[in-house]
């Protein structure tokens, strides 16, 4: 009996579970521009591949 009655309590958990997941799960993030400084040098570009290619 004390086994069916902690089954039962699982089942009910699970069931609330899945319901608050569907629910809450569901919410859109709250979004915001973030701007951050970048420090270093800046780097020159890369001098074009020289070579042939084959295809």
């Amino acid at each position: 009996m004390r086994l069916l009655k902690v089954l039962v309590v699982l089942i009910v958990a699970a069931v609330v579970g899945l319901a608050g997941y569907a629910y809450f799960g569901d919410m859109q993030p709250v979004r915001s521009e973030v701007r951050s400084p970048v420090s270093g040098a800046p780097v020159a570009p890369a001098a074009p591949a020289t070579g042939t290619a084959t295809e």
